[in-house]
C-alpha cells in the first residue's frame, strides 16, 4: 500500500524521502548528492525542495542542511486557504462552516480526553477573557479566543482534524475578523464560550455541545451590519449565567 502510495507522489525528492524511510531531524543529502544518487537535474530538485518546504516537510537553513520536519497537515491547508480567501474573502464562510461542522462532530470525542488541568486552563481562560474585556481600555480577547477552541481538540489523535481547526484561525486572523471591536458582539461570544466550559466542567457534554452550535450563529449574524459599538459598563459576573440563558432562547430557531 505505502509503496503504491509514493508512486502518486510527482515529486522524486518526496518519494526519496518515503523510500529511506526519513524522520523528523533527518539530515538529507546535498542537492548534488541527491541529483546524483537519483539521476535527475540539481535544478529540477531544486524546484521540488521549495514544493517541500513550502508545504512544511522539510526545513533549509545555512548550516544544517535540509533536514525532515515533523509532518503538520495545517500548513498546506493554510498555503491553500489564503490564497483562496485572496482570490475571493467571501469563501471565509464557507470554510467557516465547515470548521463548525467539524467541532460539532468531534466534539463528544475530544470533551472526554480532556483532564482536570485542561479543565483548569479552560476556566483560566475565560478568567482572562473576561478581564479584558471588562478592563479599562477595553481588549479584545483574540489570543483567548483561538486557545480556548483549540484547547478543547487538542487531544484528538487526529492531524487532519486539528490541522483543518488550525488553518481556520490563521484564516479568521487573515481576513481581519480578531479586529472586530462590537463589544456586544464580543460579550455574548464569551458568555457562550463560559457556558460551554461550565458545561464540559459538570460532566455535562450534551450541554456543552447544545451551546457549541448556538455559539456558531454569532458569526453569521456578525456580518449583519450593526450600531456602532457602545462601552458598556464592567459586567457583573454573576449575570453570566441569566444572559446566556436569554441569548439561547432568542437563538434556538435561528442555527445553521
Amino acid at each position: 500500500m505505502a509503496n503504491s502510495l509514493q508512486d502518486h507522489l510527482d515529486s522524486d525528492l518526496l518519494r526519496y524521502i518515503l523510500s529511506k524511510g526519513c524522520q523528523p531531524g533527518d539530515r538529507l543529502p546535498s542537492l548534488e548528492d541527491l541529483g546524483a544518487e537519483l539521476k535527475i537535474s540539481t535544478g529540477k530538485l531544486r524546484e521540488q525542495l521549495e514544493v517541500a518546504r513550502a508545504l512544511g516537510l522539510v526545513e533549509v537553513k545555512p548550516r544544517t542542511g535540509i533536514r525532515i520536519a515533523e509532518y503538520d497537515f495545517s500548513v498546506a491547508v493554510q498555503l491553500s486557504l489564503l490564497y483562496g480567501l485572496a482570490l475571493d474573502p467571501r469563501q471565509f464562510q464557507a470554510f467557516g462552516q465547515l470548521r463548525n461542522g467539524i467541532e460539532a462532530a468531534f466534539w463528544h470525542q475530544a470533551v472526554a480526553l480532556l483532564t482536570p488541568d485542561d479543565h483548569a486552563e479552560l476556566r483560566a481562560l475565560i478568567a482572562a477573557a473576561w478581564a479584558k474585556l471588562t478592563g479599562q481600555p477595553i481588549q479584545i480577547p483574540h489570543a483567548e479566543h483561538r486557545r480556548l477552541h483549540l484547547a478543547i481538540f487538542k487531544h484528538l489523535n487526529n492531524i487532519f482534524v486539528k490541522g483543518l481547526l488550525e488553518a481556520y484561525w490563521e484564516a479568521y486572523e487573515a481576513v481581519g475578523l480578531n479586529v472586530y471591536t462590537d463589544y456586544q458582539y464580543l460579550r455574548e461570544v464569551w458568555t457562550y464560550h463560559e457556558g460551554i466550559v461550565n458545561a464540559i466542567i459538570a460532566g455535562d457534554a450534551d450541554e456543552g455541545h447544545r451551546l457549541l452550535l448556538l455559539h456558531t450563529t454569532l458569526l453569521r449574524h456578525r456580518e449583519q451590519p450593526r450600531p456602532a459599538p457602545v462601552p458598556a459598563p464592567a459586567l457583573n459576573y454573576g449575570a453570566h449565567s441569566a444572559a446566556l440563558i436569554g441569548a439561547a432562547r432568542g437563538l434556538e430557531g435561528d442555527s445553521e
